[in-house]
């Protein structure tokens, strides 16, 4: 069953294009390392602190696997401390989501 990695950030608005940066960075990072990326979206009306990720997996171990790769991987260690350095992203929130079908 594929499941699907819903990220909800709540980012410092003054920061924003910290935060473009580092969703950029992740474009060819996560799928290096396994991930099969859907896409960032950042706020662009309304709420301006506000942004989400969405990256699939074959199952919750594909993930897990993922997760290892992603914390040796020496770009995608660079994105996180890049992240932390800045402290653009204020919150964040995962929820797996699985895809209802017929």
């Amino acid at each position: 069953m594929t499941i699907t990695v819903f990220i909800r950030y709540q980012i410092d608005p003054f920061k924003r294009a910290q935060f473009e940066q580092y969703s950029k960075n992740w474009l060819t990072i996560i799928p290096k390392c396994g991930g099969d990326l859907i896409g960032y979206w950042m706020p662009h009306e309304g709420t301006n602190n506000i942004a989400f990720a969405l990256i699939s997996f074959e199952s919750l171990a594909a993930y897990e696997s993922y997760r290892a790769r992603l914390r040796a991987d020496s770009e995608g260690r660079a994105n996180f401390s890049f992240a932390e350095e800045n402290r653009f992203i204020l919150a964040e929130e995962r929820t797996f989501l699985r895809r209802v079908v017929a």
